[in-house]
């Protein structure tokens, strides 16, 4: 089964397209956390309990594991442990580099963490790309427009009559013989995202930025137009601002809600 059939599965089991990012910082995580052994493991099995009823895929941003060294990578080999074999992971670890160093990079998520899924930067071009498309089952997520303020400073430039990302997308097509390739295109930029679905509308895309980053579930979906795709929220679910009997009800009404908003069609 491909990464893509998963999700497809998952959503039917759910009828929602949530996708829970579980971006960790033990500066805002709750205080009941800072006394136990490894805090940022049992935050993310906690947020995995609160939500796995109704995720259909989790998107594990490394930086915020790795910020912490031993007890990072402790927490980020546990949390995937817990999360249900039938939800699909995404490594949210941008990787890409030469042809040697990205097959590494490969082994390290694929085999070793066993992820369903990365992120990826196309900067290094097609060799650095291939060792993660190697994968049949894996799928691999190319940055073309992020959701951050940064994405004007490069992605948008022309370059030969078209934007960057355009011809980002347009290369790294050729490079999807075995279908696994997707898009990382930011909830920020609807009018983009429609644009950037019409071209390929049945290629699956990440899609961050819905919630803390201002992205709006409806106006995205809208924009996907039905495409597949995995709507991200991280900060609005893991650091809830409504009081509940516990931290993790907070956590699961949240989540419940977004789930709501992203319905599948």
């Amino acid at each position: 089964m491909t990464f893509l059939e998963k999700h497809i599965l998952r959503q039917q089991q759910t009828k929602t397209q949530l996708c829970v990012g579980i971006d960790p910082d033990i500066t805002k995580i709750p205080e009941y956390y800072h006394s136990l052994s490894n805090p940022i493991a049992s935050f993310g099995k906690d947020v995995v309990e609160a939500t796995s009823h109704i995720a259909t895929s989790y998107k594990l941003n490394f930086a915020f594991y790795e910020q912490y060294g031993k007890l990072g990578y402790e927490a980020l080999e546990k949390t995937i442990a817990s999360i249900p074999k039938d939800i699909i992971t995404i490594a949210d670890a941008k990787r890409g580099d030469i042809g040697n160093t990205s097959k590494a990079y490969a082994e390290a998520v694929f085999t070793q963490l066993n992820f369903d899924a990365i992120t990826v930067s196309p900067y290094m071009g097609q060799d650095s790309l291939e060792p993660f498309l190697a994968y049949e089952s894996k799928g691999v997520f190319v940055l073309a427009l992020t959701s951050n303020a940064g994405s004007f400073d490069f992605q948008r430039k022309i370059v030969d009559g078209k934007k960057l990302y355009e011809t980002v997308i347009e290369r790294c097509m050729e490079y999807n013989q075995k279908g696994t390739l997707g898009f990382v295109v930011g909830a920020t930029h609807p009018a983009e995202l429609a644009f950037i679905r019409a071209s390929v509308p049945t290629v699956p895309f990440l899609i961050p930025g819905i919630g803390a980053q201002g992205g709006d579930a409806k106006e995205t979906m809208d924009a996907n137009n039905g495409g597949p795709a995995f709507f991200n929220v991280s900060r609005a679910i893991l650091y809830p601002t409504m009081a509940y009997p516990s931290y993790k009800d907070a956590v699961r009404m949240k989540a419940e809600e977004y789930a709501s908003l992203l319905p599948t069609i």
